[in-house]
């Protein structure tokens, strides 16, 4: 029994990263909120020359509204990933090897393909063109781009949210497999991660807002509730001196 404790137990070694962790994963609580609440107030245009438009009128509301939030909080998904890798590799290796190379596949893939400042510069040379040609030329290039970028809410497939999101629910069903973090913790992280998935079956099989919106905002409740969680426990997991017990996780 003591060896199979000693083996699930996280390696204080690390505490540092634990740390950075936990910080990583309250601050991308924090930026899912923001973001709601932006799209709330500012739902993203339409077309591509409506985006241009509300580009000019007001950039900050613009680059809000075409995902800039994220580069920060997938930022915070690199310290967050890893420190979960080292929290939970005793309890399953083969399983986190899996989780962090998704999860890493993932921020790559969302760095290559979210360009909201590009965006914000075709909008800004699309103001200055003095002809039709010109203009036209820049609003092809900014469709093409908001294709690029390849999120759900402009009609695209999010390869970088599906990957992070697969990592999610890989990590909190290995949570279910050791005592590093609680059960809540882990059954939250499946709820949460197991919805960004289903999104994409919803996509392919309804475009009604409502059933939308009954499908993304728990998602996000649920999101922002994990990731305070597994902050918490990231922050207890950080001190060499406290036991890992999960009595007050």
């Amino acid at each position: 029994m003591n060896q199979v404790a000693n083996a699930e137990t996280p390696d204080s070694t690390y505490h540092q990263l634990y740390k950075s962790g936990g910080a990583a994963a309250l601050i991308a609580a924090f930026l899912i909120l923001g973001e709601v609440v932006v799209l709330a107030i500012y739902p993203q245009p339409s077309t591509i020359s409506d985006w241009f438009v509300l580009f000019q009128n007001n950039p900050i509301v613009g680059l809000l509204d075409l995902w800039v939030l994220e580069i920060p909080m997938y930022l915070m998904f690199i310290f967050l990933f890893l420190a979960l890798y080292l929290a939970l590799r005793k309890t399953n290796p083969s399983l986190m090897v899996i989780a962090l190379t998704l999860a890493l596949l993932g921020i790559g893939v969302f760095f290559a393909t979210n360009n909201p400042i590009s965006m914000l510069s075709l909008s800004n040379q699309h103001a200055a063109a003095t002809t039709d040609a010109e203009r036209s030329i820049l609003l092809a290039s900014g469709q093409a781009l908001l294709s690029n970028t390849n999120q759900r809410a402009v009609g695209g497939f999010n390869m970088g949210l599906f990957l992070v999101s697969a990592a999610g629910l890989v990590i909190s069903s290995v949570m279910l497999q050791g005592n590093s973090f609680s059960r809540t913790t882990a059954f939250v992280g499946i709820l949460a991660h197991g919805l960004s998935l289903a999104d994409y079956l919803r996509q392919a099989l309804t475009s009604s807002a409502m059933i939308a919106l009954l499908v993304i905002l728990p998602n996000a409740l649920f999101l922002v509730i994990w990731y305070v969680l597994v902050g918490r426990r990231l922050y207890q997991l950080a001190d060499p001196e406290r036991k890992l017990s999960l009595q007050t996780s």
